[in-house]
């Protein structure tokens, strides 16, 4: 019976692909300019709200009867039924044999439907608050009693590139504190970040977090010894240093304490948690010293609102699954193999970074479920920069290049409230620098869609070729109503999603990323031979012999 429904549900499969194909040489053909001379209420149509938020998906190269088609290829892949396993206990990250509960970690506190895990989440994130308060009251003091000013977040991949996008994102919230309070954060393996920072901080008033989900990372620890032969030197070795200036975050309580980290000091996610998934937890930490305890509760909230959306929204209203589903269709049938991330707000000049690893290290895959080789391209490259600054470096390939790419444009509606503080002295000048920033997106958006359309007729009938612009690149622009704390968790919960939807539909595990494994272990190989302890390197190719006979010279001049 089983056999039959799957022998049933390909063949379906199979029809539905067909039929997007056929659509495909029709749109391919078709220039955005069409669609709208043929719909003018397509901005209507084809946008979806979600309060604060606004999605207008109108610019994609899209009509119903596409939007119908994708929605029932997800339906056949069995989405739904997806959905509910991902929001489960059930192990659907299947090469490690886990569960994906990352939206376990924006639960309500008490949550009637999943009280046990609720407590266990909150149980962390209550001890991360108390840390947060206590740090920001100026009550936690370095070894030498002097209060805390500088934190450090010692991290890479997951554990840096979520908290440093939100703090930075999140900078207009920062908390009021006893004592001024400066987060930084370190990543680079080669040290150069933290050999930079510490010039610049006293000992006796550093905190350092290591974070790292296994508390194995080569690139973290390497920079944590550091750190602490700095401390160390300044304050004397010994556990008292260990214990008033290091914080672990991790899912090994073992490592941390055979490191010398003291229990009070750790903090605890879970394997169920990818570490790019995992800024809700305490790998947060950096987040909530920014924003504070209230403000990181929001972050959670907005978050949550996402997960209610994505569980209950039927498809042709649902944000992520439209974002997924258009993605699918610019990438496998339009051929668009190239993604640009666009804010016009610099606050958010990490989320680009932040979302390569996310959609990249998710969905870079060519091995489905079964084992097999996948049928359709997967992830799309994704790029890009804030928007102003990138339309002074690469959007001449946008308008005028032979690359077809899409586009996320992303802006918030208000800016620079004259009663926040940092901005009472400038705000007017300010709100019409922000209205700049608007106008730039919206044309830009609005010229990528209609090319020579957007401009004056007679203007472009005067045009030589090189002035001309050919337009039908597709873009969704998402529209906050203000970037804060809760905006920004419903905008990262929204990519999330957005990535599960299309490893539904490419039949891939997201939650794994063993491309990533085999490079360390090589690097593990060769460092022996940097170090001089093995001379044999006959088993390696020339190429790579070659640049360790550089730099072996190099290290004996």
């Amino acid at each position: 019976m089983e056999n039959e429904f799957q022998r049933t549900s390909i063949e379906k499969q199979v029809k539905l692909i067909a039929d997007l194909n056929k659509l495909k040489d029709e749109f391919k053909q078709k220039h955005l300019t069409e669609l709208f001379e043929f719909n003018p209420e397509r901005f209507k149509e084809f946008s979806v709200s979600l309060n604060p938020i606004v999605c207008d998906f109108s610019k994609q190269r899209v009509d119903q009867k596409v939007i119908h088609s994708l929605s029932a290829w997800a339906s056949v892949c069995n989405l739904s039924d997806e959905i509910k396993k991902l929001f489960s206990t059930e192990a659907i990250n299947y090469t490690e044999n886990r569960a994906a509960m990352h939206w376990a970690l924006r639960l309500p506190k008490n949550d009637c439907k999943n009280q046990e895990l609720s407590s266990l989440v909150h149980e962390q994130l209550q001890r991360m608050f108390t840390l947060v308060n206590k740090i920001h009251a100026g009550q936690y003091r370095g070894m030498t009693g002097e209060v805390i000013q500088d934190v450090v977040n010692i991290g890479v991949g997951g554990s840096d590139l979520g908290p440093l996008m939100a703090s930075y994102a999140l900078s207009d919230f920062k908390q009021e504190t006893a004592k001024p309070l400066n987060i930084h954060f370190v990543s680079t393996i080669d040290g150069s970040q933290l050999s930079e920072l510490l010039h610049k901080l006293r000992p006796e008033t550093t905190l350092f977090i290591i974070s790292s989900k296994s508390f194995g990372t080569i690139d973290t620890l390497s920079n944590a010894q550091t750190a602490k032969i700095w401390l160390e030197k300044a304050l004397g070795e010994g556990s008292r240093t260990l214990k008033h200036h290091f914080i672990g975050v991790s899912t090994k309580p073992e490592k941390m304490t055979a490191w010398g980290i003291s229990l009070e000091n750790q903090f605890l996610l879970w394997d169920w948690v990818g570490g790019r998934y995992s800024l809700w937890s305490c790998i947060g930490l950096p987040i909530a010293l920014t924003i504070g305890v209230e403000g990181f509760q929001q972050f959670l909230n907005g978050a949550y609102e996402v997960d209610q959306h994505f569980q209950h929204a039927p498809f042709d209203k649902n944000i992520p699954v439209l974002m997924g589903l258009l993605g699918a269709w610019n990438n496998n049938f339009l051929d668009i193999q190239t993604h640009a991330v666009l804010p016009y707000d610099g606050r958010l000049k990490y989320f680009a970074p932040y979302l390569q690893q996310l959609e990249m290290e998710s969905n870079g895959k060519s091995i489905q479920r079964n084992g097999q080789k996948v049928e359709f391209d997967t992830c799309p490259i994704i790029w890009g920069e804030v928007g102003p600054n990138a339309q002074h470096a690469f959007y001449q390939l946008l308008h005028q290049g032979t690359h077809s790419v899409s586009s996320d444009f992303i802006a918030p509606v208000y800016r620079y409230n004259s009663n926040q503080f940092t901005y009472v002295d400038s705000a007017e000048a300010l709100i019409e620098q922000h209205n700049l920033a608007l106008s730039n997106c919206l044309a830009q958006s609005r010229l990528l869609a209609f090319g020579n359309e957007a401009l004056d007729a007679e203007e472009v009938s005067t045009l030589p070729e090189y002035k001309q612009y050919e337009g039908n690149q597709p873009s969704t622009t998402i529209l906050l109503q203000e970037l804060n704390p809760y905006s920004l968790g419903m905008l990262i919960a929204m990519y999330e999603h957005k990535v599960f939807v299309q490893s539904v539909l490419w039949n891939i595990n997201p939650f794994d990323q063993w491309g990533v494994e085999k490079g360390k272990e090589i690097a593990n190989q060769l460092l022996p031979i940097l170090n001089g302890e093995q001379v044999n390197t006959s088993q390696l190719d020339a190429s790579t012999r070659g640049l360790l006979d550089i730099l072996l010279r190099a290290k004996h001049e």
